[in-house]
């Protein structure tokens, strides 16, 4: 059962891969840092391995290279999705490493196409969070050890490339697979009952939420607070990326003068953001314009040919204390006449929550992580665990203020719809859960059929200090 879990484990994650991805040496990291810049490796956490070497090859499948350093950058990426390594050893990440590549081999095999578009994308995301991390274009690219963006861009390119074909041809190979109301009976009853799988506490949860009211008094501060600075930059030939950083209240640019690259039409931004940035000549600014995140003025600082390099600035209007003592007010007087019995939680969230995404839903929070309405208790974000860690089903928290990603408050009140306790698993209970479980399973049986086809057509090498690794796939071709 444990190798089993173990090998679950590393295929979710694989099935669950992120955007940001972790180029390997396909790509462009040379170093034995970790691409994410706030995690260094932790050798405590890294299974030892007689030989080891920062550089050196561990395998070749097909055309792609696997470096050592790249099972090192692997570790890190797990540890940064939240999965434990404690029992997981470098020949288990090996063979995960060389699946990848197999996957992505073979995908060229069978010509499964990618759309550059998609890839460029990708890539977007990534330089736009290495460059909010580090500061600037110019440290990204010395961090990645190349001489500009270009070379960087390139890189990254046959990177993501690999990383997305690997995808698509795994998930060609298990896309039709289904499992029947007798194989999840099967699977369940055939794991002996004491190693069953235990389910942790969770928690359905609802919210209201009241915001402060912004009064026109304070939309027309910002306002000309914005067309003040953008008087100054025009007449008197100040720098934009001054003002933005000093003023601008975006955490993400106001460090780089405000500055994104590559904003493309069908990124994901604001809608005004975009139909700004793709209306304005190169070095015009726009007049100040209001988004979900408060209040803009954008400079186009660069037009190539579908995308444009950009700075803005971005400010928020001042709430009064007296909005806020009316938004206190005004939840208070909801969470006293849900206590009292007046309206029920859900119907007082359709009625008065300011929050747009959860209202017409009674209020009902979906778990980011899953998608369902669901969370564990020991996986919650902080903030919101600790208001409702106590509360029992139908009681309604304490008012307490909340903060978005840009930093603007709001006033809430939670309740817990339906608690589910710790339990061992259950056959009818916990069918759905358990109808996963086995068709994972099913799946993980598919792939290794699969990959043992393959490996027999496949060039593979493997260092000499793996050949001793107990690996799932028969990689050494014995």
């Amino acid at each position: 059962m444990n190798k089993y879990l173990v090998l679950l484990l590393l295929f979710t994650a694989t099935l669950q891969a992120q955007t940001v991805v972790v180029p390997d040496s396909t790509g462009v990291a040379k170093n034995n840092d970790s691409l994410a810049v706030s995690k260094p490796v932790n050798r405590d956490t890294i299974k030892p391995f007689k030989k080891y070497k920062a550089e050196g090859v561990s395998a070749v499948v097909g055309e792609y290279v696997i470096l050592d350093s790249d099972i090192d950058k692997a570790y890190v990426e797990m540890q940064s999705q939240g999965i434990s390594v404690d029992d997981i050893s470098r020949c288990q990440l090996l063979g995960k490493l060389m699946e990848d590549k197999l996957y992505a081999h073979q995908a060229k095999q069978d010509s499964i196409m990618v759309p550059d578009a998609e890839i460029n994308g990708m890539i977007d995301q990534q330089l736009q969070y290495m460059i909010s991390e580090l500061g600037s274009e110019e440290k990204v690219a010395a961090y990645y050890r190349k001489d500009n963006m270009a070379d960087l861009r390139k890189d990254l390119f046959e990177a993501n490339k690999s990383i997305k074909l690997a995808s698509l041809m795994q998930q060609k190979v298990i896309e039709k697979l289904e499992v029947t109301p007798e194989e999840v009976r099967s699977f369940f009853f055939s794991i002996p009952e004491e190693e069953r799988p235990v389910f942790g506490a969770e928690i359905e949860i609802a919210q209201i939420v009241v915001e402060p009211k912004i009064t026109k008094k304070a939309i027309d501060d910002v306002k000309e607070k914005l067309n003040a600075m953008r008087a100054d930059i025009l007449d008197n030939g100040t720098s934009f990326s001054t003002k933005a950083v000093l003023y601008s209240k975006d955490p993400g640019s106001a460090s780089k003068g405000g500055l994104y690259t590559g904003v493309k039409r069908d990124s994901p931004w604001a809608k005004e953001f975009k139909d700004q940035a793709f209306s304005l000549l190169e070095g015009e600014i726009s007049e100040p314009f209001e988004t979900e995140f408060g209040w803009h003025i954008l400079y186009v600082e660069k037009i190539r040919g579908q995308e444009v390099d950009v700075r803005h600035i971005l400010l928020f209007p001042e709430v009064s204390q007296q909005s806020i003592d009316e938004a206190q007010s005004e939840i208070e007087r909801i969470k006293n006449e849900i206590e009292a019995g007046e309206i029920t939680f859900a119907e007082a969230a359709r009625k008065y929550s300011d929050d747009k995404e959860t209202r017409n839903n009674g209020g009902q929070l979906v778990n980011p992580t899953t998608f369902d309405t669901k969370f564990d208790l020991t996986k919650m974000d902080p903030t919101l665990s600790a208001q409702v860690y106590n509360l029992k089903e139908g009681e309604v928290s304490d008012v307490f203020t909340d903060r978005d990603r840009t930093g603007k408050s709001s006033l809430k009140i939670l309740t817990v719809t339906k608690k589910y306790e710790e339990h061992k698993a259950d056959y009818a209970k916990d069918y759905e859960r358990i109808k996963q479980l086995a068709l994972r399973e099913k799946q993980i049986k598919v792939i290794k059929k699969w990959q043992d086809e393959k490996v027999k057509d496949t060039y593979i090498s493997i260092n000499q200090d793996y050949q001793d690794c107990d690996f799932a796939g028969n990689w050494t071709k014995k």
